[in-house]
């Protein structure tokens, strides 16, 4: 039986709101500044603004194993959210959202995902505090990626 996962994240990030949706809309270049992407590749092109679109994404952070699934991008408003359909290693939704208050980026994403690797489900008793804590690493890698990438100053990411 899969085991859900539901994650709310927030960062805080002292940038301009069109540079933070350009680096996080072009996904393809996350491997530069996101420890712990290891690999996106474009499976399938979507309209201009990406929706329709299919990529692969292949995350590893502290524990020992990898993840790879796709993710469709369903719907786009610029500036202001990102939603998609993940399948593959895992299934569900991924939602960035995104907003700009006195020169300070607040960014949310919330990932509601189903497990699709036996041992994970299986295991998932004893190692989900460990699987909850290694999305939460992840995450706040791409925070710090995010800033250093924009020169900018993370203000808070959690």
């Amino acid at each position: 039986m899969a085991t859900q996962y539901a994650f709310v994240t927030r960062w805080q990030i002292r940038a301009p709101l069109p540079a933070v949706w350009d680096a996080i809309h072009d996904s393809l270049t996350w491997p530069s500044w996101w420890k712990g992407v290891l690999k996106v590749t474009e499976l399938e092109k979507g309209d201009a603004d990406g929706v329709g679109g299919v990529r692969e994404y292949t995350w590893k952070s502290i524990l020992p194993y990898k993840l790879a699934f796709n993710m469709r991008l369903t719907e786009l408003e610029k500036y202001k959210r990102m939603k998609g359909i993940a399948f593959g290693e895992l299934e569900g939704e991924g939602e960035w959202l995104f907003e700009e208050r006195e020169g300070i980026s607040y960014i949310q994403y919330n990932w509601t995902v189903f497990t699709n690797k036996a041992w994970m489900n299986y295991l998932s008793f004893l190692l989900k505090p460990a699987f909850n804590y290694n999305h939460d690493v992840v995450m706040r890698w791409g925070a710090e990626g995010l800033a250093r990438k924009l020169k900018a100053e993370l203000v808070s990411s959690s």
